[in-house]
């Protein structure tokens, strides 16, 4: 239990998805702004939870042992009882799903702050409209909810911070020949293929990015081993293929050193613009304007078409022409433009 009069620490429920814990950071950067001293600790699932081990300010970080759409209701109250004893004045619920108000609910926690939605609003204490969903940016929306009710702020960058030795402990397990600079490709995208840029096209941008001069990394989990295989076997250039060989921590200081990162609206790329890298991002059925690059030195690459966004996982059409239409070489132009 806290001491008396102590200042009482705070709860967030931090969202699975790897790139919506980056956004957090920005809410985080907030609240430590409003309550100076207040320690913020992050409760998340396994897959997003090392970003938050990247977030200043936050003082620990506690695994919700659950996957991405694992419901786990009683797992969930278990986990909130067994918080009871950590003083927590204020939760903050990031995800809108009615089972993450579970554990600060069975945790006791007297301040409950999140949106109003799966009929979850009798979970918590202050429960938020959220009328601009679909339209806002989702880091203003993170940082609404460290606001006073009605207060429109528009969100900082987020930024992340590596762990001491992180950038040395990566060179030493995957070296990179030469001395050229890095262009690291990350061709995933969790929520499905519709965001996901063709590998015949990441194929073609290598080989013209080789001929440019740059080395080549591919990153990603394991769920993009198939593409990166297809980038090597077309590619025809010498490609450092690193998907599903590192943590995210690994992957994160290899982004954090690379020259230039191309990637899909995807968790890694907002790791990327989180450290200031030189990003070209490539949109297909999400959109920039809901989930754009924080970093000032990023650029899009989009089709602009009567279907998109159409926020599917998988093309309605068939076509998947938002991300068809999109050139290797109109990629490596907007890149080069930030190089000059």
């Amino acid at each position: 239990m806290r001491a008396l009069g102590s200042v009482s620490p705070l709860l967030l429920i931090g969202p699975s998805w790897v790139g919506d814990m980056v956004m957090a950071a920005s809410l985080v950067d907030v609240l430590r702004l409003r309550e100076p001293g207040r320690p913020i600790d992050v409760m998340a699932p396994p897959a997003s939870l090392p970003v938050a081990r990247m977030i200043p300010g936050v003082r620990r970080t506690i695994p919700l042992g659950l996957g991405h759409g694992e419901l786990g209701l009683l797992a969930r109250w278990k986990a909130g009882r067994a918080l009871r004893g950590e003083g927590y004045g204020k939760a903050i619920i990031l995800p809108r799903a009615f089972k993450a108000a579970i554990v600060p609910l069975a945790a006791e926690i007297p301040e409950r702050v999140g949106y109003r939605a799966e009929l979850r609003s009798a979970l918590l204490t202050d429960a938020r409209p959220d009328p601009d969903r679909k339209t806002a940016r989702t880091l203003d929306r993170f940082v609404a909810l460290g606001l006073p009710p009605g207060s429109i702020a528009r969100a900082p960058r987020p930024r992340l911070m590596l762990p001491d030795g992180a950038v040395d402990v990566a060179a030493a397990k995957y070296p990179l020949a030469g001395d050229a600079p890095v262009m690291v490709l990350c061709p995933g995208a969790e929520y499905g293929p519709a965001k996901r840029w063709p590998a015949a096209k990441f194929a073609a941008l290598a080989a013209l990015a080789v001929k440019d001069g740059y080395r080549i990394r591919i990153l990603g989990s394991p769920k993009d081993a198939e593409a990166a295989r297809a980038i090597e076997e077309t590619a025809g250039v010498p490609v450092d293929n690193l998907v599903g060989r590192t943590t995210l921590i690994e992957a994160a200081a290899i982004l954090a050193g690379a020259d230039v990162v191309i990637s899909n609206d995807s968790g890694l790329m907002h790791i990327a613009g989180a450290f200031d890298r030189r990003l070209v991002v490539i949109y297909g059925a999400s959109s920039e304007k809901m989930t754009p690059p924080a970093s000032p030195f990023a650029r899009v690459v989009s089709r602009d078409l009567p279907c998109r966004p159409c926020h599917k996982r998988e093309c309605p059409l068939k076509t998947l022409a938002c991300l068809e239409g999109i050139a290797a070489e109109d990629v490596l132009a907007a890149a080069e433009q930030m190089r000059r």
